[in-house]
């Protein structure tokens, strides 16, 4: 294919490198940000169509529609009340009943598309209300501390976690500690978890796994079973054929505001750049090229990857590669071990931005 020449305006701007980036994300951003991601940004219990074969799957929208509604009684949508010099006011409680609700089901049965239709469904203000991933939590009290993201998050009405990570110990005993003072302030809740490494049935059903984890909170939470087809049937996807790095790198120069990185390097960088930041570091990035991908060296490097290939999921930003296929970046001891469902989330959607990415070649010489 013959070279435009130089100069040409037509010609797009050449790609950057992600690994040249090192934003800095001020707190207020985010918490700003704990919306639904983008793919989720349109969704409704509407537009969610329940498998007549599975009952539970209508019977969640009917339950979470309703909690939706009794939320909208949350902190701040009262009007404030007149001082009186001659009584006592009583002090503000909490609505009864459960402030909490756990969308219990296997992979492929729409419980985030759920999640997030009950944040679009709750009465108020977007920032009375966040959504987020459990790292995108544990993340937010990295970067503020505890006690400034109690404060920061006590006065919302709703706060929704998706894929609520039962696999770190430490980590959960925070969060659980931050959700037990987000209740008390009056606070509602809804969630979903993975589950447990090595439990019988993994990848199904949690609620007993999940309850017992938050231990104090579970009184909070009411579990809805949302029934569906089970993951290990379907099996991953099928990572498509990588392409040649001199194509990668021909696609990366004529896509605009495409990202061109050598893997390895990217890799690299990502371990000097807080997980927080990695949305920030693909702003304005509506294509990722990598030339080089190989197997990831080392389980800390890995989780890094599992956090960007969210990222870029979230974003629905392609990813065009070279060198091996996604589907062979963990190892087997890693698809083995206790991440293991996190890589192979990361293989699916990464393959799927694979995918997506096929239309950036269509043209001759690709």
């Amino acid at each position: 294919m013959a070279e435009e020449p130089p100069g040409n305006p037509d010609i797009p701007a050449a790609p950057v490198a992600l690994a040249s980036r090192t934003p800095h994300v001020p707190a207020e951003r985010l918490v700003a940000e704990m919306v639904p991601p983008p793919r989720f940004s349109t969704v409704s219990f509407d537009n969610y169509i329940p498998d007549p074969g599975q009952p539970s799957q209508a019977t969640a929208v009917k339950e979470l529609a309703a909690f939706a509604t009794s939320v909208g009684g949350g902190p701040g949508a009262a009007e404030p009340r007149r001082r009186s010099w001659f009584r006592r006011e009583p002090r503000p409680t909490a609505p009864r009943g459960p402030r909490g609700m756990y969308l219990d089901g296997g992979y492929g049965v729409g419980k985030t598309h759920l999640l997030a239709s009950l944040w679009h469904a709750t009465p108020g203000a977007p920032e009375k209300k966040a959504f987020g991933t459990f790292v995108e939590l544990t993340n937010l009290v990295g970067a503020l501390g505890f006690q400034q993201t109690v404060q920061t998050l006590s006065g919302h009405r709703l706060l929704c976690i998706d894929e609520f990570e039962l696999d770190d110990p430490g980590d959960t005993v925070l969060v659980s500690s931050l959700l037990g003072k987000l209740v008390d302030a009056g606070v509602a809740l809804a969630a979903t978890s993975n589950t447990l490494p090595g439990k019988l049935g993994e990848g199904r059903f949690a609620a007993a796994d999940f309850l017992r984890e938050i231990q104090g909170l579970s009184a909070h939470f009411r579990a809805l079973r949302i029934d569906g087809e089970d993951y290990r049937h379907r099996g991953l996807p099928k990572a498509p054929a990588p392409y040649s790095d001199e194509a990668v790198t021909r696609v990366a120069h004529r896509t605009p505001d495409a990202s061109l990185d050598d893997f390895p390097a990217l890799l690299e960088h990502l371990s000097r750049v807080h997980p927080s930041r990695y949305g920030a570091m693909c702003d304005g990035i509506h294509a990722v090229c990598l030339t080089g991908v190989g197997p990831v060296p080392d389980q800390s490097t890995a989780l890094r990857l599992v956090v960007l290939a969210d990222r870029l999921y979230d974003r629905e930003v392609p990813v065009l590669a070279s060198g091996v296929p996604f589907d062979r970046l963990f190892s087997e001891e890693m698809l083995q071990g206790g991440y293991r469902k996190k890589y192979f989330r990361a293989i699916s959607r990464l393959t799927a931005l694979a995918r997506d990415a096929g239309r950036l070649t269509e043209q001759p010489g690709d």
